[in-house]
This record gives C-alpha cells, structure tokens and sequence, in this order.
C-alpha cells in the first residue's frame, strides 16, 4: 500500500474489536496509524495495536476527521449514534454491528464468495459491488459465508437438490457479557445457586435451546433470519437453496453447523471432499481428529468434515457435511477483505 492510512476501531474494547485489532496488525493495514475508540466504560484502557501501546479514546463527533477506514465493532447502539460523523468525515465504513444493514445502498459482503461465484458464471457480476455512493457495507454474517463457500462447491460437483443446516451458535456471537452470564450459569448450577439471566432470560449452561426468554437481550430469531438474509444475498440467485435452523449451543466460543445434502447425482465422497477443499476450506480427513469448536479457535478456514449419509464407501447422493468456525476471526477476515474493496475506491488513500 503507498500511503498510511488512518483506521478508526469503534468499540476496541469489545470481542470483536480486539480480534479487528489483532487481524489489522497482520494484514498489509499493519503500517496503518490507528485510533481506538469506545464508550465511556473503557476510556483510558490500554490496548497494543503491532507492536504499539495505545490508549482507547472517547468518540466525539470530530474523532473521525481524517479517518480512511472506520470500523463499527461495538455495539449497534454505538455505531447508530455515530455512523454519520464518519460518513461526514468521507471515511470508508465496515459495519460489523449488522446496525447499517437495512440503511439504503448499504450492502452485505463477503468478497471470497462473490469473487468465487463470479468464476462460476464467467466473470459476469452477480450483485451490486460497492462504489463511491455506498455509505458502508456489512461484513456478512459468519454462518452465511461458511454456508455459501460449502454450497457453491458443493454445487460444482453435482446439482444441489436439497440442502439443510442445523447451526449451532456460541456466547461469544453476543459479546462478553453473553459469555459472562454462560460462565455464571455454568458455577451457579454447580454450586445450586439461582441462575442470572438477565441477558437470555433463560438456562443455556448445559443446555440447547432452539428460542430464548421473552426478556432476553439476545434474540435467536433476529439472528436466524440475519443469517437466511445473508445467505440469499451472497447467493444473489446463483447458490442452492438451504433451510436454516438455528441453535444456541452452551459453548463460549466457536460455531458448529451440521448440513446435510442431497445432489442431483451420485459421486465419490473423495470427489466431494476435493471440491470443498480450497481457500478458506480445509478439509478434515477421517484419520484425524475431527473439527470442532476449539480446534478451530484461532484458525483462518473452516473446518470441515463430509462423509456419506448411510456410511459407506459408495458413490452417492446423500451427505453430511460437519463444520466448525471461529466466528470472531472469519468476522475479522472478512471485515479486512471488504476495507480492502473499499481501499480501491481510495486513490492515493483518499476519496476525491
């Protein structure tokens, strides 16, 4: 990159800031001059940023004057209130909130399945890509990228006929006080004490739970029909259609998603394998360990494992595809491949 730009993190202190953080500092953003920023309960915090120490500062309506690259990592709160003064300031905005997402010309991307699906249709444009009218764009939501990477090659071996997912969704997908509440829960059972739930309004230590308490904070529903919208606009017609259930899961950390798949004709389950197997995708083998929630912290791919529905060595139609993500780094990834299509709206780090 020829110039140093300036990168504003809004919300630094919150889960997903701090893995922007740590992903901006190893990516070719890492020469960039960065300001952190967060709301009053974390104003002074320490953070390092590479192999610099700064301090989160206060958003005030001039925070983003000069500001290339603003990302919203916080709350939906927070990037409501100030979204615009970074609009104002000619910044480039990745909303990793999901608060913009049904703002006009905002759009939801992920470049790694868009640019793949272009090569499926001979480079012919499959959606609106950004330019220099788009307010800001929303990295799509985890569960929608694994979903559209696995049916676009699925889709490449042989057609989709039918394609279900059962997504098992982890704490750390609504922030730290989710996954301090899941920790609560799990030490109060243990130890027959009340449960707190001020943030599900219900018990998810130990336990599935397809809908939450009706004064819950986190809203299951909200997050599935996020993840189907997601998915159909990535898929902008050229991808299978898929039922979606979601699941809250007691875990921390880390998606599970359980898909099953019906083609049109039968193959091998090593071609199927093959076919998954590529960037973002790394394919599992039976002779190892299979993927889960914590094998996958910390990775860049998806996990995946596929085998056949009935078990055996035949060519079929029939699959099931397990595969597990870090949904907070994918978050980051994709966030830094939607800055770097922004980055080509920028001449010379500037819009003119």
């Amino acid at each position: 990159m020829p110039d140093t730009y300036k990168i504003a993190i809004v919300g630094a202190s919150s889960l997903r800031g701090k893995e922007l953080n740590d992903a901006l500092s190893e990516s070719p953003f890492g020469s960039a001059d960065f300001l952190l920023m967060d709301d009053e309960a974390t104003l002074g915090q320490l953070e390092s940023v590479g192999d610099e120490v700064t301090f989160i500062q206060r958003i005030e309506p001039s925070s983003f004057a000069g500001v290339d690259f603003a990302f919203f990592a916080g709350s939906q709160e927070v990037t409501r209130k100030h979204w615009h003064n970074a609009q104002k300031a000619s910044a480039s905005i990745i909303d990793m909130s999901y608060a913009l997402e049904s703002e006009p010309r905002v759009l939801v991307r992920a470049p790694w399945v868009q640019d793949e699906t272009r090569e499926e249709v001979n480079g012919e444009a499959t959606e609106s890509a950004p330019d220099l009218q788009t307010p800001a764009v929303v990295p799509a939501h985890p569960a929608a990228v694994a979903l559209a990477l696995l049916l676009l090659r699925a889709k490449g071996v042989a057609g989709v006929r039918s394609a279900s997912a059962t997504v098992l969704e982890p704490a750390s997908e609504y922030g730290r006080a989710s996954m301090d509440e899941l920790h609560q829960q799990t030490v109060s059972l243990l130890s027959f004490q009340s449960l707190p739930k001020e943030m599900y309004d219900a018990q998810v230590a130990f336990n599935l739970l397809p809908s939450l308490g009706e004064a819950a904070k986190v809203h299951l529903g909200a997050s599935e029909a996020r993840i189907r919208r997601h998915y159909d606009l990535l898929s902008a017609g050229h991808l299978p259609e898929v039922m979606i259930q979601l699941l809250h899961a007691p875990v921390f950390h880390g998606y599970g998603i359980s898909l099953a798949l019906t083609l049109d004709e039968p193959v091998s389950l090593e071609h199927l394998e093959a076919a998954l197997s590529g960037e973002h995708v790394d394919v599992v083998l039976g002779d190892s360990d299979p993927p889960s929630n914590l094998s996958s912290a910390g990775q860049d791919d998806i996990l995946v494992r596929a085998r056949t529905a009935d078990g055996s060595e035949l060519a079929t139609r029939r699959f099931w595809v397990w595969a597990a993500l870090d949904n907070l780094k994918l978050t980051a990834t994709n966030a830094l491949a939607c800055a770097q299509e922004l980055r080509k709206l920028r001449p010379q780090g500037k819009v003119q």
